[in-house]
């Protein structure tokens, strides 16, 4: 999809972070993926305060060889100042088969990762929370990596739209 025809999908204020295409839904339709930002992120978010708030829209393929925009979430990618020392601690999106998957890293001397995991109900027609990894270690002890994996077991079960990256444990 070329750009002009991406614009039109991202609201007016708002720039493109990142995008990804695939299977979102389980259907023969690529849906797509777009990680939205503000031009001034950097001059305006203020990570305890007040975070810049990164929209995510899940869109869908349709038969016409168009989007539809089918859910949206402002609170499930951090703010640019979210990693720390390292900056901007969104790394990527994936899609596999249903799935997708947000990618976070940042720290200091202590890094830490975040993989953020939904996955498509087609009972539903909806994304729920699937998994959520995360990892941290001391940059002097690289070799001790501490993970902690969690899933719908611990947190139930949390609608993408409703999934807040920012709220604690």
């Amino acid at each position: 999809m070329d750009s002009a025809e991406l614009a039109k999908y991202i609201p007016k204020g708002y720039i493109l972070l990142d995008s990804a295409s695939g299977d979102l839904n389980r259907d023969e339709y690529n849906g797509l993926i777009l990680v939205l930002n503000k031009p001034d992120e950097k001059e305006t978010s203020d990570v305890s305060e007040h975070p810049t708030l990164r929209p995510l829209l899940l869109l869908i393929g349709q038969p016409s060889h168009t989007y539809k925009v089918v859910a949206r979430n402002d609170k499930a990618v951090y703010c640019v100042d979210c990693g720390g020392m390292m900056g901007d601690p969104f790394t990527q999106i994936v899609i596999k088969n249903g799935y997708f998957s947000i990618e976070h890293y940042g720290g200091s001397s202590w890094r830490w990762g975040l993989i953020t995991t939904f996955k498509y109900s087609a009972t539903d027609k909806i994304w729920y929370l699937y998994k959520q990894g995360s990892t941290s270690m001391h940059t002097s002890d690289p070799d001790k990596v501490k993970t902690k994996i969690t899933t719908t077991k611990n947190f139930g079960k949390i609608p993408f739209s409703k999934y807040d990256i920012y709220k604690e444990d």
